[in-house]
């Protein structure tokens, strides 16, 4: 197990503490696929192969969404610190096999929305219970919209009722297709239900309620194999707000740019206490995927789905310890 060294001028506390938030990101079923190393001058950021969900996950996109997700936090805590960081993605030979590497590029004083980000990477959650039905007002909707402009991405908000029904469908159908696949369903019962200790998964606390033949979207069951009857009043919202992270374009450096994108979505609508979780079915089978891109005008590629509403508040998810995300200095990653 490595432990925590100091990079970036920062004492190992510090570092710890970066690492902490950026091991806060979503990934699929909480999978957490991320690792880190520290070197004096920069902190690389690398896929977790072993942690790719090949099934649910095929061309390793979402893998990389998450990985972009664990940047943005790892920026916010940086400039939380009065470090101004400088981040290169796909950095090739200077960091072989890193998806981007960070390094000290002068101080800053973090400004007010950096600060409200901030607070909100441990309040964030994925909320799979039922939303209210409350909806999500014009202003609320400019800024998750311009959260994603800042980050070189393109949040489309579904508002044309036919285009909703549409997403609707394409949910339902990519749905459909993974419920019939083994690999996909295998995947979902190992980091779901009752796994005591587990530093990863969903547990059942987290996992919303079961969905039901009368839901209008079509939910994952975050409880395989058990019986978890449905509350009276806790159907699904029939109408929540449905939005598109896009990148401009296909390929790693879209995604990675995307995931980061993703989650500064995700921390401003937690600023404005909103709650979201993902609608990432028809990402994930790539037949469905192209036909939501079709759906979108044929230009922008679609990243993953969201669904946003207001909430109940939910517990966090379980993560790892920073140390178990660490690779060793001179290790050498595939």
């Amino acid at each position: 197990m490595t432990e925590v060294s100091s990079a970036l001028g920062l004492a190992p506390d510090q570092v710890r503490t970066v690492l902490e938030s950026a091991s806060l990101a979503p990934s699929v079923h909480n999978s957490q696929p991320w690792r880190f190393r520290l070197l004096p001058d920069r902190i690389e950021l690398h896929a977790d192969a072993e942690r790719r969900l090949p099934a649910t996950d095929p061309d390793a996109r979402e893998l990389r969404l998450a990985c972009g997700a664990a940047l943005f936090n790892l920026r916010v805590a940086l400039q939380g610190l009065e470090v101004r960081p400088l981040v290169s993605l796909l950095p090739g030979q200077a960091a072989p096999g890193a998806l981007a590497t960070v390094r000290r590029g002068g101080t800053m004083r973090p400004d007010d929305e950096t600060r409200a980000l901030l607070r909100a990477i441990p309040a964030r959650r994925t909320n799979r219970r039922p939303f209210f039905e409350s909806g999500v007002d014009g202003r609320q909707r400019h800024a998750l919209v311009r959260a994603a402009e800042l980050e070189r991405s393109w949040l489309h908000v579904a508002g044309a009722r036919e285009q909703v029904a549409r997403i609707k469908y394409l949910v339902r159908r990519a749905h459909q297709i993974q419920l019939e696949d083994p690999g996909v369903q295998a995947e979902l019962r190992s980091l779901t239900g009752h796994r005591p200790g587990a530093l990863d998964g969903v547990p059942p606390a987290s996992a919303g309620v079961s969905p039901e033949a009368q839901d209008e979207w079509a939910f994952r069951d975050f409880h395989p194999g058990a019986n978890h009857d449905r509350l009276p009043g806790k159907d699904y919202e029939s109408n929540p707000l449905v939005v598109v992270v896009c990148s401009h374009y296909e390929g790693p450096l879209g995604e990675l740019q995307a995931g980061q994108a993703m989650q500064r979505v995700l921390l401003t609508a937690t600023t404005l206490g909103l709650a979201a979780s993902f609608l990432s079915q028809p990402i994930e089978v790539r037949s469905v995927r192209e036909e939501l891109r079709r759906e979108l005008g044929g230009v922008l590629v679609p990243q993953t789905v969201l669904r946003v509403g207001f909430s109940s508040p939910v517990p966090a998810t379980p993560r790892r310890p920073v140390t178990e995300l660490l690779l060793e200095p001179n290790r050498a990653v595939n």
